[in-house]
C-alpha cells in the first residue's frame, strides 16, 4: 500500500516538475511527511534525490542551447556546497515540528516568489551589453550563494525560487542563462545535500526508487506537454496550492508542540 501511495504521490510532484520547472519540487518533502508518513530526516534525502535527477535532466537542453554561465555556477557552487552540509548538519539537531514550521516559511517565500513579476532584470554585474563584472558579481554571489546551500541541507529544497531572483534582479543575468545556470546549481547543491543526510538517516531505498522514478517519468511527460498550457496562470494556482499546504503545516507543527 505505502508503495501504491508512493508511485501516485511521485507521479503528482513529477507533473507539477514538468509543468513548472523546479519549482514543482518543493511539495516532494510535505508529500512524504504527510502522505507517506516519513520523518522529516528520512524524506529530505528522498526529496534531494528527485530534486537533483530532475534538474540534471533539465540541465541537458540548456547544456545544449549554451544557456549555462558555469564561471558563475561555480561560484554559486563553492559557497553552496559547505552550507548545504551545514544546514544538514543543523537541521538533525532541531525538533521536526521547528523543521516543518521553518519550511512553511521557506514555501511561503517561495509562492510569494511564483506571484512576483519576473521580468525586470538587474544591471549589477554587467560591464556591457554581455560582460560581466566578475569582481563586483563574486562579491554578490557568494552570499547568495551560501543562502540557497543552506536552505538545500536544512529543508531538502532546490532553491531555485531564490537562485533565480539573484541571478536576473541581483546579477542581471538573462533569464535563460539564469534558468539554465540555476539548473546546475541545484544538482551540485543536492549531490552535497544527499551525501551529508547518508550518514545520518536510514533511507527506505526501495521507497526512494519508486517515488523519484515515478516523479522522473511524471516529469519526462508532462515536459512534453508542456508547451499547450498557460504556464503563467498554472504558476499561479501552484502558488496558491504552495500556500495552502504551508498554513497545514504550520497549524499541525502548532500541535505537535
Amino acid at each position: 500500500m505505502t508503495l501504491t501511495v508512493a508511485v501516485v504521490l511521485g507521479a503528482i510532484i513529477g507533473v507539477l516538475l514538468g509543468l513548472l520547472g523546479g519549482g514543482g519540487s518543493i511539495l516532494a518533502v510535505p508529500a512524504l511527511v504527510y502522505g507517506l508518513g516519513l520523518d522529516i530526516e528520512q524524506a529530505i534525502p528522498i526529496s534531494l534525490v528527485v530534486i537533483g535527477i530532475a534538474s540534471a535532466v533539465g540541465a541537458l537542453p540548456k547544456l545544449r542551447a549554451h544557456h549555462i554561465e558555469w564561471r558563475l555556477a561555480a561560484v554559486f557552487a563553492a559557497a553552496g556546497i559547505p552550507a548545504t552540509v551545514a544546514g544538514g548538519a543543523v537541521g538533525r539537531l532541531l525538533p521536526q515540528p521547528v523543521v516543518l514550521v521553518g519550511f512553511a516559511a521557506v514555501m511561503i517565500l517561495a509562492g510569494a516568489r511564483m506571484l512576483a513579476d519576473r521580468d525586470t532584470t538587474g544591471t549589477a554585474c554587467k560591464t556591457g551589453d554581455s560582460g560581466i563584472n566578475w569582481r563586483r558579481c563574486v562579491s554578490r554571489s557568494l552570499p547568495a550563494g551560501f543562502a540557497v546551500g543552506f536552505l538545500t541541507g536544512l529543508f531538502g529544497v532546490g532553491g531555485g525560487f531564490l537562485i533565480i531572483p539573484a541571478l536576473v534582479l541581483m546579477l542581471g543575468v538573462p533569464m535563460p542563462i539564469a534558468v539554465g545556470t540555476s539548473l546546475v546549481i541545484i544538482v551540485a547543491n543536492s549531490a552535497a545535500g544527499l551525501l551529508s543526510h547518508l550518514s545520518g538517516a536510514t533511507i527506505d531505498w526501495t521507497l526512494t526508487v519508486v517515488f523519484a522514478g515515478t516523479a522522473i517519468a511524471g516529469s519526462l511527460l508532462a515536459a512534453q506537454a508542456g508547451t499547450r498550457v498557460d504556464s503563467r496562470r498554472l504558476q499561479r494556482w501552484f502558488a496558491y496550492l504552495v500556500f495552502a499546504v504551508a498554513t497545514y503545516i504550520l497549524v499541525d507543527s502548532a500541535g505537535l508542540h
